[in-house]
């Protein structure tokens, strides 16, 4: 194998690893339904290495998220379905449509024309092809909630479904909020939980008119917890003291006590 490899190099070695003469054995075991966990789970070190912006670990993690293409691509060539230069061809050739203002005659004014203009118009042409049923139908179910949210409401926008403003929105979830009271209040767990589903529901939607991606707003509010929480953590260890001892108003002085850590960083960077 040369010291530069190529993805060509990439498709040899995993055709020798799946051959049946001579493969690995586990390779050779795996299927469609085994490898896509391992997938999903390759593209968020990808976003989590971007996110600690870590470049090494990003070239290993995206080395990593190609090695299931590939996977996917070798299973797919085994069966007869298609091949990684079909892959390529396809989504080159998808790339050149979506960007008419780059390869044809059309004309862009920002990047907000090229999200909210020319590639819904292009995407809509191409979901014309396929005949769907709905605008919903190539939205896929395996999505993460929120993802899969912003994605529904979205398509649902291209026809003029949604708010006007997002104080709109608010005044939604205010609805939804007082709603979710009642359920508690009758102790119905089973509305309960579908009106606190309908509050993220409408929590994203929000995000989505305010330009804001929920799935990443979520993600830093997870991180701030976690860097909180250490926080106090750390705090009751150089005191000697039990964290699973301390009162709930110990720690939200404590908590307290991080959000100030916090601002003074930002203060003093």
């Amino acid at each position: 194998m040369p010291s530069h490899a190529s993805i060509n190099d990439l498709l040899a070695v995993m055709a020798r690893l799946r051959d049946p003469d001579g493969g690995c054995p586990w390779d050779i075991e795996q299927s469609y339904e085994t490898i896509a966990p391992y997938t999903i789970e390759e593209a968020y070190e990808v976003a989590d290495a971007v996110q600690r912006g870590d470049m090494d670990d990003l070239k290993d993690e995206l080395g990593d998220l190609l090695l299931q293409v590939v996977y996917f691509t070798q299973m797919a060539s085994e069966d007869g379905h298609f091949t990684f230069d079909d892959v390529a061809k396809h989504v080159t050739d998808k790339m050149i449509h979506r960007h008419p203002h780059v390869f044809g005659d059309e004309k862009a004014k920002d990047a907000k024309d090229v999200e909210g203009r020319i590639w819904e118009e292009r995407k809509a042409l191409e979901a014309n092809k396929q005949a769907l049923d709905s605008l919903l139908d190539d939205v896929p179910v395996a999505l993460p909630a929120i993802m899969r949210a912003q994605k529904l409401q979205k398509r649902a926008a291209r026809v003029g479904f949604e708010w006007d403003k997002p104080i709109e929105v608010l005044d939604k979830m205010d609805e939804e909020i007082a709603e979710l009271r009642v359920a508690l209040a009758n102790k119905d767990d089973e509305n309960a939980m579908e009106e606190l589903g309908d509050m993220f529901f409408v929590l994203t939607n929000l995000g989505r008119m305010l330009g804001f991606d929920s799935e990443e707003s979520l993600r830093q509010a997870n991180n701030k917890f976690e860097s909180r929480f250490r926080g106090i953590e750390n705090e009751f260890k150089a005191e000697s003291k039990d964290l699973k001892a301390a009162s709930l108003a110990e720690m939200e002085a404590s908590w307290v006590r991080q959000k100030l850590k916090e601002k003074t960083k930002l203060v003093g960077a």
